[in-house]
């Protein structure tokens, strides 16, 4: 009982604390991929500080949606980070569901998030909210899929059971479609989080962006708790990279050893996939937006691929 109180804090704690400094590590890798020295890689830290001792600006026709909207994405990454994977095959919600059950969490704070750009009366919200949910519907059912993929060959489709199949049979990991379900994932990662070359959350340029459409409204706490949020999502879709495809190091019994293991081999893993996205973010440019969804049928394609492959390789 100890060890599963342990092992709930410590994955929490390691999303809602690590996210910010993952997100900083990025910035300052894309940095020094193009020759500036860019920022500390626990600057989000301050920012986030200096965030929450400011006075939010709420806008006059807003409603209560407006204002809970921060709360629920904050509350929907931190359940969701009982439910994934991250120092523990076997957290403390796993057997409460599995990629579904997360998918629908990142809906839900999708769902307020679009809402709130609408509610907000800005006509930069609604445009972002009305892109978000685009990109959203054309995003999830690649997840679905690409998991579904790995499910078939690990027989469960619950996300820690798939996790211990691949470590305790490492050749079900040298697949080509293990590699086309990791391609798709990685895509819908991408476009999912708001990164280039989906998104670009390092500018406001009123005809390209999408997610910062919907947060421009925000400030003070409620934009620090919306960018945690942005924050701990990142966090949790490279945790599923790392585990569900990588998943060595990831120990199954909760307790202070395990989940310093399983601590110290996740952020190796995310470190490498951090350097990944980097050198991917510094090498393309911004696709126009009609292109975004060729790009994610594209990686639905790849996820049903991967699907096929497990019947014709057997």
């Amino acid at each position: 009982m100890i060890g599963d109180v342990i092992g709930a804090l410590a994955q929490v704690a390691a999303v809602a604390g690590g996210a910010p400094l993952l997100v900083g590590l990025l910035r300052t890798l894309k940095a020094r991929l193009v020759g500036r020295r860019g920022p500390r890689p626990w600057q989000p830290y301050a920012d986030l500080a200096k965030l929450l001792r400011k006075d939010a600006v709420v806008s006059t026709t807003a409603s209560w949606v407006f204002r809970v909207t921060p709360y629920v994405l904050a509350a929907t990454m931190l359940v969701a980070a009982l439910v994934v994977p991250v120092l523990l095959s076997r957290p403390a919600l796993g057997h409460a569901g599995n990629i579904i059950l997360v998918m629908y969490l990142f809906m839900l704070g999708t769902f307020f998030l679009a809402l709130a750009g609408l509610d907000a009366g800005s006509a930069f919200g609604g445009m972002g909210a009305s892109r978000e949910v685009a990109v959203a519907a054309l995003a999830e059912p690649t997840v679905i899929v690409a998991v579904f993929a790995l499910a078939l060959r690990a027989d469960t489709i619950d996300l820690g059971g798939v996790v211990e199949r691949f470590a305790r049979e490492p050749l079900l990991v040298a697949n080509p479609g293990h590699l086309l379900a990791f391609a798709a994932f990685f895509i819908v990662m991408i476009a999912e989080t708001g990164r280039l070359p989906v998104d670009n959350p390092a500018t406001h340029l009123e005809l390209t962006m999408i997610h910062e459409a919907m947060v421009l409204e925000y400030s003070g706490h409620y934009l620090a708790l919306v960018e945690w949020a942005s924050a701990m999502k990142l966090f949790l879709f490279l945790t599923l990279l790392a585990n569900l495809f990588f998943p060595w190091g990831v120990p199954a019994e909760p307790g202070l050893l395990p989940v310093l293991l399983g601590a110290l081999a996740l952020g190796g893993k995310l470190v490498l996939l951090v350097a990944l996205l980097a050198v991917v973010e510094t090498s393309v440019a911004k696709l126009r937006l009609f292109r975004v969804p060729e790009l994610l049928a594209g990686s639905f394609a790849l996820a049903v691929l991967s699907v096929t492959s497990v019947f014709l390789l057997q």
